[in-house]
């Protein structure tokens, strides 16, 4: 991708593509995507520190009258907005008789179980501890030190991200069953996009591979076009990182849409009936653009949010079966990595 093409892209976001070649003739990738490229940028990615922080769920879905709630790791937490908007959070069990407050309102931001009335205000009570929670806009997170077993950090590790007033976002949540290490081995392999998703992806060639063990430098460099319709696609250039063990970030660097960012968490659940591990996908979009036409999409986010949900959904529907079967074959010792 050369200045002079970016600079055309900045005027004109479309491209027409001059020949459309069929799914099963386009440019095999199996060879570039070495397993001990991508076994390498996931090992790295596993080590780096997250400070036992875990994605919960969207801001948005904190509400003021009910908490937010996920089961982490086989933890029941629940989250909500305490006295003066401050974030509280802790186990989704009564200290009292077990009851769960996932299904307790919030009221004057207290917490009050609907089975006897005992009321949480976020701090410590009868057993009952809380846990540090942190909103960063845009997720909600908790950290569970016990879970994690790591040396705690302040705050989780949250991706850069454009300035929030100039941003529009969405949040999506997916279920598989899956271990968190294999929804990140997925995005660390971005050959497979024109071939697993054709409906979505177009024209895309690995420009860079990962050059070390600095988060910084360690990316997948990607050069993809977007379908729109037909043959209209939009051209971009996108890094793939890991800052942290649970989380990888596709960031555009080139092309529409500069600084926009995906942000894919894996956050384990409890297990399934059949003891199978279960992962909770949050990925959260954050689009911007500098067009002025930028600023009505802005306006029309609660129109325009449900169909980048659905977007991410298509995509994670056959991602997770991906995931799915990367941690089925690991199970069994037949994974060929």
């Amino acid at each position: 991708m050369n200045p002079g093409s970016a600079g055309r892209r900045r005027r004109l976001p479309l491209s027409l593509r001059r020949r459309v070649v069929p799914w099963e003739r386009q440019r095999p990738t199996w060879r570039e995507a070495r397993p001990a490229v991508i076994s390498g940028a996931l090992k790295r990615a596993l080590a780096r520190p997250s400070g036992n922080w875990y994605v919960v769920g969207a801001s948005r879905d904190l509400r003021d009258d009910r908490p937010l709630s996920r089961t982490v790791a086989g933890r029941e937490v629940v989250v909500w907005r305490g006295a003066g908007g401050r974030l509280a959070a802790g186990p989704g069990i009564c200290p009292h008789l077990g009851a769960p407050l996932r299904d307790s309102p919030v009221r004057c931001g207290t917490l009050v179980c609907h089975w006897h009335g005992l009321a949480l205000d976020g701090g410590s009570f009868a057993g009952w501890e809380p846990f540090p929670a942190y909103d960063d806009g845009v997720l909600v997170w908790v950290r569970l030190d016990v879970v994690g077993g790591e040396p705690p950090l302040d705050a989780p590790v949250v991706p850069r991200r454009p300035d929030r007033a100039r941003t529009l976002s969405a949040v999506y949540v997916g279920v598989g069953t899956c271990e968190p290490e294999d929804v990140v081995a997925n995005r660390l392999d971005p050959w497979h996009g024109a071939w697993f998703h054709p409906y979505s992806f177009v024209d895309l060639s690995v420009a860079g591979v990962p050059r070390g063990p600095d988060p910084g430098g360690d990316a997948f460099t990607v050069d993809v076009s977007f379908k729109v319709a037909g043959r209209l696609v939009v051209p971009v250039r996108a890094e793939f990182t890991a800052p942290e063990p649970r989380t990888v970030v596709m960031r555009i660097t080139e092309g529409e849409g500069v600084g926009s960012v995906v942000e894919t968490h894996a956050t384990p659940l409890a297990p399934d009936d059949r003891g199978r591990p279960r992962t909770a996908v949050v990925e959260a979009v954050v689009a911007v653009s500098d067009r002025p036409g930028f600023a009505v999409a802005r306006g029309a986010a609660p129109l325009l949010r449900p169909l980048v949900r659905a977007a991410s959904g298509r995509l994670w529907r056959d991602d997770l079966a991906y995931a799915e079967r990367r941690w089925a074959l690991r199970s069994t010792g037949r994974f060929p990595g």
